[in-house]
């Protein structure tokens, strides 16, 4: 099983921007793509964003606009850039790719 390590977290104020990383060993991006996930206090794992390995990107309606899916092959690393963040965008932020277990997560605090 690959390994996902997210990092980048921390707490912002609400307009701000803030990328988060997250980083896989055993799995490569580039063959299976990413999904983007998070967790707030009291809810459930909800999506936030996919990219497949041809690059096809598909974001939830509440991050449409706002955020964005890159990479970077040579570090097998992909990143969340979010920008105009919203209190309610605070979470723990989650990758997955398949063949993965869940990394540990980054917490994303907007304050309003």
């Amino acid at each position: 099983q690959g390994q996902l390590v997210e990092s980048g977290g921390g707490l912002v104020q609400a307009g701000d921007s803030l990328r988060i990383s997250c980083t896989a060993s055993g799995r490569s991006f580039s063959s299976y793509g990413i999904g983007w996930f998070r967790q707030a206090p009291g809810k459930q794992r909800e999506f936030v964003a996919r990219v497949t390995s041809n690059g096809t990107a598909i974001y939830a309606d509440s991050v449409k606009g706002r955020f964005s899916v890159s990479g970077d092959n040579t570090q097998n690393t992909r990143y969340l850039q979010m920008n105009s963040l919203k209190p309610e965008d605070t979470a723990v932020y989650y990758c997955l790719t398949p063949g993965a277990n869940w990394g540990q997560g980054t917490q994303v605090t907007v304050s309003s």
